[in-house]
């Protein structure tokens, strides 16, 4: 659609959606047996969650012209709920003593706790904390989000930054016209297998069965090169990996 419009097109990356886990495990990797999508194969699974596929999607489906004005609508009205829900979480602070919420987490607070801190517990759910503080939420799909991003929210936020820090070198482009079966230090193995499969990127290059991280290394002084970057990552002798 996007190309008969005359636009870039786009295809999910690893980080966005299950399937562009198996398009790219596909494209670099191949497969000589039936081929099924598992959890497994998936490095961002913590982000790849099937309560938050909106979040991922969504937006790129609006800019696409899949997303009607009325979804639209519902999905803002949704974001803007989890945010303001957020922030009352955070500002509600509960006081050492208070004996309701005390027997419910099965100990004393030495302190005060916000309610979002107190929801980060294992065996806390948000339904029984906000009756605990006689709080009413309707819409359990909104709170159940609430209580997901707030539960992992260390383990999320680590998983955010690794995609960041990787996207930066993964998803440089290697030029169509790059002359692969003559790039200096690189073995001829490597060297076929990436005219074989043809990586556009970077990170296409680093998940061929085979290319070795110091090939990858290689690979992306070659292509800095080739675009006219005159940095120099890596000195010393080169060895043929």
């Amino acid at each position: 659609m996007l190309k008969c419009r005359g636009e870039s097109t786009w295809c999910p990356s690893r980080s966005e959606a299950y399937i562009g886990v198996l398009i790219d495990d596909l494209v670099t990797m191949g497969t000589k047996e039936p081929y099924r999508m598992f959890t497994s194969r998936a490095e961002y699974r913590l982000i790849l969650r099937q309560d938050n596929a909106d979040r991922r999607l969504t937006a790129i489906g609006r800019e696409m012209g899949l997303i009607s004005e009325e979804r639209w609508s519902r999905y803002n009205t949704k974001i803007e709920l989890i945010e303001q829900r957020r922030s009352k979480l955070a500002g509600h602070w509960c006081q050492p003593g208070n004996e309701v919420l005390e027997d419910y987490l099965g100990k004393s607070l030495r302190r005060e706790y916000s309610l979002s801190d107190l929801l980060k517990r294992p065996n806390v759910s948000i339904k029984t904390l906000l009756a605990k503080v006689e709080i009413e939420w309707p819409n359990d799909e909104v709170n159940e989000q609430l209580e997901i991003d707030l539960k992992y929210e260390g383990y999320i936020l680590r998983q955010e930054e690794e995609i960041i820090r990787i996207r930066q070198q993964h998803d440089v482009l290697i030029p169509a016209d790059l002359d692969l079966a003559n790039l200096s230090g690189l073995s001829n193995e490597v060297k076929q297998k990436l005219m074989e499969v043809k990586p556009e990127t970077i990170g296409q290059a680093s998940r061929i069965s085979g290319v070795t991280p110091a090939a990858v290394s290689l690979l992306l002084i070659h292509v800095k090169k080739a675009r006219g970057d005159t940095t120099k990552p890596v000195e010393g002798r080169q060895q043929r990996v």
